[in-house]
């Protein structure tokens, strides 16, 4: 059972962009999907315009499919305030030193087994 229910507003990250809808990656591996239809009650042209992957956005839930793990989702009549999204995965903050400092080693390795084959 998830702490997702039926009429919350919950937060969460956008994963797909499609013309008929938005898929959102929900709390407790579920995923949901808010149908262009739940966008605004006003003519939507292009949802692949409105909206990018990565961004985390408030979702009204309108019904869950607990064996499935999904949520259908809407946007209207609620603030759901588009944040941008780094990503949820953390990061380590190392970013390229690690590729750096294995970059002579590699080199090495590299240039050894050329010349290995190069001989043979």
């Amino acid at each position: 059972m998830s702490n997702i229910k039926v009429g919350e507003i919950v937060k969460g990250e956008i994963t797909g962009v499609t013309p008929y809808g938005v898929f959102v990656s929900l709390e407790d591996d579920y995923t949901g999907l808010v149908h262009i239809s739940e966008v605004s009650d006003k003519y939507v042209k292009d949802l692949p315009h409105m909206f990018n992957i990565g961004d985390i956005i408030n979702v009204k839930v309108v019904g869950i499919d607990e064996d499935k793990n999904h949520a259908k989702l809407s946007i209207k009549k609620i603030d759901y305030k588009v944040e941008q999204s780094l990503s949820m995965i953390p990061e380590s903050g190392s970013g390229f030193c690690m590729l750096k400092d294995k970059l002579s080693k590699w080199t090495l390795e590299k240039y050894s087994e050329i010349k290995k084959n190069q001989e043979n």
